[in-house]
C-alpha cells in the first residue's frame, strides 16, 4: 500500500505561481508513475500532468505553464505551477500508479489552489 500526502496549495493572484509537492510512503517500486489530477467546484476531476522514470505527460490546458518533476531519493513529485489562472482553481490531488499500463490506484487527500482574478 502506498500513502501519498499533499502540501503547497494556497491562495495566489492571478499570474502567480505555487509549487505543490507530494511525498510518497509505503511499497515504492522502480517504474511507479505518480500524477497529478484536479478537481473544480461542480466538475469531474481531470489529469493534470504525469511522470514516469523518463517520460512526462501534460494537459493541454497546463502545458507551457505547469512543470512536474520528481526527486526519486526522497519519493517526492512536485507541480511547479506558473502563470497562474483562476479556471486553474480546484483541489489538486496526487496520485501513484505501479505502470503505466495500469489505473491510478493510490491518492492524496488533495490540496486547495485558489487563483483570484
Amino acid at each position: 500500500q502506498v500513502q501519498l500526502v499533499e502540501s503547497g496549495g494556497g491562495l495566489v493572484q492571478a499570474g502567480g505561481s505555487l509549487r505543490l509537492s507530494c511525498v510518497a510512503s509505503g511499497r515504492i517500486f522502480s517504474g511507479y508513475v505518480m500524477g497529478w489530477f484536479r478537481q473544480a467546484d461542480g466538475k469531474e476531476r481531470e489529469f493534470v500532468a504525469g511522470i514516469s522514470w523518463t517520460n512526462t505527460y501534460y494537459a493541454d490546458s497546463v502545458k507551457g505553464r505547469f512543470t512536474i518533476s520528481r526527486d526519486n531519493a526522497k519519493n517526492t513529485v512536485y507541480l511547479q505551477m506558473n502563470s497562474l489562472k483562476p479556471e486553474d482553481t480546484a483541489v489538486y490531488y496526487c496520485a501513484g500508479k505501479g505502470s503505466p499500463e495500469a489505473n491510478f490506484g493510490s491518492w492524496g487527500r488533495g490540496t486547495q489552489v485558489t487563483v483570484s482574478s
